[in-house]
């Protein structure tokens, strides 16, 4: 083990990140009752340019006006490269009332985006005598994001979590793929017996990779981004179950009927969470009487099973006391 002890992330469930437009409105109540941990308010992608203004009005009022319980609260302002971003900041600080939790950073590109953002962040809570500390999302969503993805996940303190954004990285990769996520047809390996058959590959394995791996480095949530297509439950499962296997800790949600199969996907199921509280009593059975190692079920464990256990047992925790 390092002498640098890796930190832990934020302590709350992020099974599932439901995003809605901010110029849609109507939809915010629905989202404020949903089974989403968190909600997030789109100013960005989902909003068109001649109705931003509006859209960043429609969220304070909505910050401000609907009980949204104990979920955490997002708001994706729009790019720092537009003429919005600035105000979507510093009005969404000063003019709500404190309910609001992390300000989302679209396509972060390297640490100054962040340290830019920060700054504002900073100044508009100083301007407005506010107590509270917004947190910071950033999405990875371009080839830059990806190459900076470690000076990225270091740019600040107020960082908290951080999503793969695989539509807009796909376009700034240059990639032939039009799908949203999930299996892409032509990306696949032939077998060398015949008959030869296909085998599709995962082309979003290694930026998540990278991307978890930068996220544990600095305690930071890693999740993954959407799944455009909302009417197929089964390409949004194996996707999720891919990126659960890697070390997200949820996916995203464009649409209500993608709720429910992040949750089952991000919660540990019930017999994988007393198995691990048995291995977590096993070793400390086994320490209290000098062993580093014991065997549960005919199987050898040891501190680095505790290691798997914890993390399993402590999410489980979160997601029970966030009811």
């Amino acid at each position: 083990m390092s002498f640098t002890v890796q930190p832990a992330g934020p302590a709350r469930p992020s099974r599932c990140q439901l995003f809605g437009p901010g110029s849609r409105p109507a939809l915010f109540p629905k989202m404020a009752s949903s089974a989403a941990d968190v909600v997030s308010i789109d100013l960005e992608d989902s909003v068109a340019p001649a109705d931003k203004p509006a859209a960043r009005e429609a969220a304070i009022e909505a910050i401000n006006g609907i009980d949204w319980g104990t979920k955490a609260l997002s708001v994706r302002i729009n790019g720092l490269d537009t003429e919005w971003w600035h105000q979507d900041v510093t009005q969404l600080i000063e003019r709500t009332n404190g309910r609001l939790d992390l300000i989302m950073i679209p396509k972060a590109g390297n640490g100054k985006d962040v340290y830019a953002v920060d700054a504002v962040v900073s100044a508009a809570e100083a301007a407005s005598r506010k107590t509270k500390r917004i947190g910071l999302e950033v999405i990875i969503e371009t080839a830059a994001g990806a190459q900076n993805v470690d000076e990225i996940a270091a740019a600040s303190p107020r960082l908290q979590s951080m999503s793969f954004g695989v539509a807009d990285y796909a376009a700034s990769m240059g990639m032939t793929v039009t799908g949203i996520g999930g299996t892409q047809d032509d990306y696949y390996m032939l077998s060398n017996a015949e008959p030869r058959t296909a085998t599709p590959v995962d082309p979003w394995h290694y930026p998540i990779t990278r991307m978890v791996a930068a996220c544990r480095q600095h305690g930071i949530l890693p999740l993954d981004g959407p799944f455009g297509d909302f009417s197929d439950p089964e390409g949004f499962l194996a996707q999720a179950r891919r990126s659960a296997t890697l070390g997200c800790v949820g996916k995203w949600a464009i649409h209500p009927n993608q709720i429910a199969l992040a949750n089952e996907v991000f919660t540990p199921p019930a017999e994988k969470v007393e198995r691990a509280r048995r291995i977590l009593a096993a070793m400390e059975a086994a320490e209290a009487s000098g062993q580093g190692a014991a065997v549960l079920d005919g199987k050898l464990i040891d501190i680095a099973s505790c290691r798997q256990a914890r993390v399993i047992v402590s999410m489980a925790e979160l997601i029970e006391a966030a009811g």
